[in-house]
């Protein structure tokens, strides 16, 4: 192939946004017709779709039977948040960042509650010493969206330790195993590898986050739309489909449809889809000396969102490609995050076909001569 000559197969789906991301494979709007439109949440089949989506999350998942599972407003952001306001404040706590999000956590830990905490930052690409107190509360993303780092597994977490863990997992949840018995509260949002619509999150709490959320009230006053109990005791409704707030039906509906396809594959086969289709790229980047993955540590790659930079390009070059696949409808929103060093995101969740990585790549190779080349003749 000359640098003039376009790749002969494009991508059947071309969407690799990180969020909200593809739809999985046979995705239709005609799936949706049995959403109860028109109707309150809380009526019989409004609080039924609910439960169903709780209950189907935690079986798929492999959530252990004394954890709850809730849905909450405002996507991950308000499921984590929610996390911090009502826990934090406790115990002393260690905050982990290694990319925006994380680096979120921190501010709201440091300059909204105002909490003398621990502060553990590194660069995008790597993560940060992960030798914990614990006695310590922990603020940690499971996969950094937007730096492609995750931690490797849990054993830096010790197993009797005095503090909670407060997972972001919004990017790793269906994608990476998830080792319950290390993660006290665990959130996500839907709309990441499965695929689902925006605005509603989930909430994991193990039996210590219960026990702290009886136990302890924070200093500060808590918004309606981040209280979990009432009395002293957890608001268990919540657990159960009673959403604090109004859900959209159609989202949930969206979501159930979207669970039919998950667990025909099951949690491995969700997990397997996303290391073939990360793996499919990582081979690209090592068989190239013009781009590597952001990541430092090979045991520490995402399968989801995976960063890449480009090797001794000029400034610019990587975000040039980036709208040069756009504008031939072969790859939609891939540059990097706007926080990020600049390079490229694409995402590897489940829902995406390897077939369609396999089919960008040559285009990777296109782009990247294209633009050499046109700097070259500036």
């Amino acid at each position: 192939m000359t640098e003039t000559t376009t790749p002969a197969t494009r991508p059947a789906n071309p969407r690799f946004s990180s969020g909200p991301c593809a739809k999985h494979p046979g995705y239709s709007l005609n799936n949706l017709m049995d959403a109860p439109l028109g109707r309150s949440h809380r009526a019989a089949v409004g609080k039924a779709k609910l439960k169903a989506a709780i209950d189907r999350t935690k079986a798929l998942l492999g959530v252990p039977d004394d954890y709850r599972v809730g849905i909450v407003p405002a996507s991950d952001t308000g499921a984590y948040e929610m996390a911090m306001w009502t826990m934090l404040g406790a115990r002393p706590v260690t905050m982990l960042a290694w990319e925006s999000f994380g680096a979120g956590w921190v501010t709201d830990a440091v300059k909204q509650l105002k909490l003398d905490a621990e502060v553990r930052t590194a660069d995008y690409g790597a993560l940060p010493d992960l030798t914990i107190d614990p006695a310590h509360d922990i603020c940690f993303t499971w996969n950094g969206t937007t730096s492609g780092v995750r931690v490797p597994n849990a054993d830096w977490i010790a197993d009797d330790r005095d503090g909670l863990t407060l997972c972001d997992a919004t990017s790793a949840a269906f994608a990476m195993d998830l080792p319950w018995d290390k993660l006290d509260v665990t959130t996500f949002s839907w709309q990441k590898v499965l695929g689902g619509e925006g605005a509603h999150g989930v909430i994991i709490l193990s039996p210590r986050a219960v026990e702290r959320l009886e136990s302890y009230t924070p200093a500060w006053p808590l918004p309606k739309i981040f209280r979990l109990t009432k009395g002293g005791k957890l608001i268990e409704g919540i657990f159960t489909g009673a959403t604090i707030n109004t859900p959209s039906m159609l989202c949930v509906e969206d979501y159930l449809v979207t669970l039919d396809w998950a667990e025909d594959l099951g949690l491995q086969g969700l997990i397997d889809r996303a290391t073939a289709n990360a793996t499919a790229i990582w081979d690209f980047c090592a068989a190239r000396d013009w781009i590597e993955n952001l990541a430092e540590d090979e045991a520490t790659r995402s399968t989801t969102s995976v960063c890449l930079k480009l090797v001794g390009a000029p400034e610019g070059t990587a975000k040039a490609m980036a709208k040069r696949l756009e504008a031939e409808g072969v790859a939609l929103d891939i540059g990097a995050y706007r926080d990020a060093p600049e390079g490229l995101r694409i995402w590897c969740g489940s829902t995406v076909e390897t077939a369609d990585i396999e089919a960008l790549l040559p285009w990777l190779d296109w782009a990247y001569r294209a633009e050499t080349a046109a700097t070259a003749a500036a």
